[in-house]
């Protein structure tokens, strides 16, 4: 979920593997019998404490090894209530300005998001 305000974009470092300790924006799994919006706003409350209201798809990417193939749908969304505080397996979640949030440890499918987003 791409959370943005201002010129400050929402971001996640990583509590548990894979890429623990690294940054990315919040995401997670789809239940069975819940929609991807449904499962982005959920996500979001639980990695962030923040309420959002999703726009259009940002961005569609992919992910994938020997063990895996994760396919990325991120939505833009902007903040409309909640309290901003880590939760569910985030460990940080804070308010980075666009123009740095290359210089955090990036997960490299944040790169690709980024770089789509021409941030």
């Amino acid at each position: 979920m791409v959370v943005l305000e201002d010129d400050r974009m929402l971001l996640v470092r990583r509590g548990h593997e894979p890429r623990k300790g690294m940054w990315a924006v919040p995401g997670g799994k789809v239940r069975t019998g819940e929609t991807l919006r449904d499962a982005a706003v959920r996500e979001t409350i639980e990695e962030t404490g923040l309420v959002v209201e999703i726009g259009a798809v940002a961005w569609v990417g992919e992910e994938m090894s020997d063990a895996h193939h994760i396919v990325l749908i991120d939505f833009l969304a902007v903040p409309v209530g909640g309290q901003l505080a880590p939760g569910d397996d985030a460990d940080q979640a804070v308010w980075v300005p666009v123009s740095e949030a290359r210089s955090l440890s990036l997960t490299p499918t944040m790169h690709e998001l980024l770089d789509s987003l021409g941030l």
